[in-house]
């Protein structure tokens, strides 16, 4: 029974950490991407398409029909679009961005890039873009009409630091900028690419007089961005991506090895219920006479099964107070524990997420086990009767 304690201890104490920590992670990839690309964005629009039909016999008469919808790259209208995005209650904030592809030359150097302009005051509003300077300041970005920032990546690569002067070229367009803040958002390909700029700036460099590429929006809850989505594209008639579709094959990602983990680490504590299980058979088999003197003395059947039930539950109440304070012991030191990840997020330690759900459900799937593991054993010493013990037919 002890082993048995241990086990489930251990079992409930490691399925709680390794969700805390799958959990973690996933929320923190969860907040850098909303940080980088909001929580859904508003771009292409939509225009219904047409298809001519013509009339049998040859009349040249034709009929229009509609024949479902096409897609306009851009925003041409960024103004009355971000209005009326804006109107919804669930939006908090819009910005404007214009998006293209250039060549960047700096320190006899060159690269591809893909500059971005922003209206600042508006952009810092959708994105984490002010925490996320780690060399210069926004200052001086916001008082340079040609200042540009840049990703920590493409600033190691070209070995550019604050101050130093850049060429962009875009389709045979040349604009110099000076580098006013270099940027780390954890992400690679974002780091390694995106320029921002300022949006009359862009205009220039990409010969975009007019329109944006996309309009970014944050939300009070961005649990519920398809379906605000699916209300905006519906209203303003331009494309409407939430970020859990944008991002969705890293949500399926970090969900399956949640559940892995979980099925995993949950076998230590289905082990430990086949040991209590054993454990308790075995009682019983030698305890025949002692139940038997019970029954003589007027116990009921249901007597002697609350007794190994009451075992089983006193082992489970000690396994899941321990397994709990143990897990969240480790869970705090985990989150102390120094690793440098950089990739699809950046972090110098381990990412945790406190929840009350993983305790419960580590609660609930050990309860199944012990429980099941205990009824057996109780309900076979409840239906032992005494004279079938002393002619020895009990089994």
């Amino acid at each position: 029974m002890f082993m048995s304690l241990i086990g489930i201890v251990f079992g409930v104490a490691f399925f709680i950490v390794t969700q805390a920590q799958t959990s973690g992670f996933e929320q923190f990839f969860i907040r850098t991407m909303l940080g980088v690309n909001g929580a859904l964005r508003v771009e292409d629009r939509i225009q219904q398409t047409m298809r001519s039909m013509e009339v049998e016999g040859g009349t040249g008469f034709q009929i229009s029909m509609e024949d479902g919808v096409d897609y306009v790259e851009g925003v041409e209208h960024p103004d009355e679009v971000m209005d009326a995005v804006q109107r919804f209650r669930e939006v908090v904030s819009v910005a404007e961005v214009l998006r293209g592809s250039a060549q960047i030359k700096g320190n006899f150097r060159e690269m591809y890039c893909k500059p971005y302009g922003i209206v600042l005051e508006r952009f810092v509003n959708v994105s984490d873009l002010a925490t996320q300077i780690v060399y210069g300041n926004l200052d001086d970005f916001r008082d340079n009409p040609y200042g540009v920032l840049v990703g920590t990546k493409l600033a190691q690569r070209m070995m550019l630091d604050v101050g130093d002067p850049v060429l962009l070229d875009a389709s045979g367009e040349n604009m110099r900028f000076r580098v006013s803040g270099i940027y780390e958002t954890g992400i690679e390909q974002v780091d390694k690419e995106r320029v921002f700029v300022h949006l009359p700036a862009a205009r220039t460099l990409l010969k975009k007089p007019f329109g944006v590429s996309y309009i970014q929006a944050t939300l009070l809850d961005h649990e519920r961005a398809p379906e605000v989505a699916d209300r905006i594209e519906r209203v303003v008639w331009h494309g409407s991506m939430s970020w859990q579709e944008r991002e969705k094959t890293w949500l399926q990602v970090f969900r399956a090895l949640r559940v892995s983990s979980g099925i995993t680490v949950s076998s230590i504590i289905l082990i430990s219920g086949l040991g209590m299980f054993n454990t308790l058979v075995m009682i019983v088999m030698e305890k025949t006479k002692e139940i038997a003197i019970l029954r003589s003395m007027g116990y009921r059947r249901k007597d002697v099964g609350r007794i190994f039930l009451w075992q089983g539950f006193t082992v489970l109440v000690m396994g899941l107070a321990l397994g709990c304070s143990l897990a969240a012991l480790c869970t705090y030191g985990i989150s102390r524990l120094p690793i440098r990840i950089r990739g699809i997020f950046a972090t110098d330690s381990f990412v945790v997420h406190w929840d009350w759900t993983h305790y419960a459900t580590a609660s609930v799937i050990a309860a199944v086990i012990v429980m099941v593991a205990s009824y057996i054993p109780a309900r076979r010493a409840s239906r032992l009767e005494p004279g079938d013990i002393i002619r020895g037919t009990s089994g």
